[in-house]
């Protein structure tokens, strides 16, 4: 099937386009009246995510109101402690919950052992029926938590505001901790390659989490994992590269670090300035980001201004996706959605002559 519209996988391999191509973390959720809908429908997230009609109808809901150049599947990144039998639920206002932890070594060492793909092929079916709906207008993104992202949830029981037990768990049983490391790493390999054999024509992998590390626990305890699943990925599908993206947040300092890790591009937050992101690795890598989420609350005239300076910020020639530098929050206006994506377009041709 051709692809109509290519320019973020064009991008992504630092390869000409005629635009900046521009796509949005979380862009299939709450801001949007449709989702909240779709998602009611479902009864629960859960549900919702594991119903492959439900989870390509919201995928696909961003794509009817803007001109996004990709789609990314809807789901979450916890599907796989869901599938090591830690029983995920969701708790309103309090996020992701486990009703089984990893407390001791010997609970890493009982982990099952799982087929990802077989055990989560409620997501690949969605991947498939998302590449089948969107009928090549853009390219679909899959993706999954980094092995790391994945250990504090599985050992904090949900989300955490200081990571005492991930990190306490890790400084007291490191052998473990690389045990678990690797194990979920092979479960990431196994579960972005089922998302590309369905259809998945890049993939991102979201290291939420990174960021609460001393460098050299970063790059023992994430990057290395990262750097495994890189190697370990689908190359190529259907006759086409499949670009590699690693988001780190709060990992600006370690750009020079991530790319070496075999990815085609790295995701930035808003922390870090996409001028000197640039500067630093070269031609190496693509650069995807990195507006401030924020900035969708404000006026419109505001919202196009962030969006100049930042494109201004990156300059002329290839290798830059624009999206925010983190997902987007449920209350911004959906009109302003409109106005972001709108002006990556309008103002990045300049770049590109």
């Amino acid at each position: 099937m051709t692809l109509k519209n290519d320019r973020f996988l064009r991008a992504l391999l630092r390869e000409p386009v005629d635009v900046t191509p521009v796509w949005m973390m979380r862009q299939a959720g709450r801001y949007l009246p449709e989702y909240r809908a779709t998602r009611e429908q479902a009864g629960d997230f859960m549900s919702l995510c594991q119903n492959p009609e439900l989870a390509c109808e919201v995928t696909l809901q961003p794509l009817r109101r803007y001109d996004f150049d990709a789609a990314i599947l809807f789901s979450d990144i916890l599907t796989i402690p869901d599938a090591l039998g830690l029983g995920l639920y969701f708790v309103t206002g309090e996020g992701p919950q486990f009703r089984k932890v990893i407390a001791t070594p010997a609970d890493v060492e009982q982990l099952p052992e799982v087929s990802m793909a077989s055990e989560l092929s409620y997501v690949t079916d969605a991947v498939s029926l998302i590449r089948k709906e969107l009928n090549g207008s853009v390219p679909l993104i899959g993706f999954s938590g980094s092995p790391w992202t994945l250990a504090t949830y599985m050992i904090e029981g949900g989300g955490s505001k200081d990571f005492r037990r991930a990190k306490a768990f890790m400084y007291n049983h490191p052998e473990a901790m690389h045990l678990l490391l690797d194990r979920l790493a092979s479960a990431v390999i196994d579960y972005l390659n089922a998302q590309i054999a369905a259809g998945a024509q890049a993939v991102q992998i979201f290291d939420t989490w990174g960021g609460i590390l001393t460098p050299t626990a970063y790059e023992q305890f994430s990057l290395h994992y990262m750097s495994k699943i890189v190697s370990g990925l689908t190359k190529e599908n259907e006759g086409r590269k499949i670009p590699v993206i690693l988001f780190t947040k709060n990992g600006g300092q370690w750009l020079e670090v991530m790319a070496q890790s075999g990815c085609d591009a790295l995701g930035l937050d808003w922390t870090t300035d996409i001028g000197n992101a640039r500067e630093r690795v070269g031609n190496k890598v693509a650069l995807q980001g990195n507006m401030d989420p924020s900035i969708l609350y404000a006026e419109p005239a505001a919202i196009r201004a962030e969006v100049d300076r930042i494109l201004a910020g990156f300059g002329s020639g290839e290798g830059h996706v624009f999206n925010l530098g983190h997902g987007i929050t449920p209350e911004v206006n959906p009109d302003h959605v409109k106005t972001f994506v709108d002006a990556v377009h309008e103002f990045s041709a300049q770049y590109h002559a």
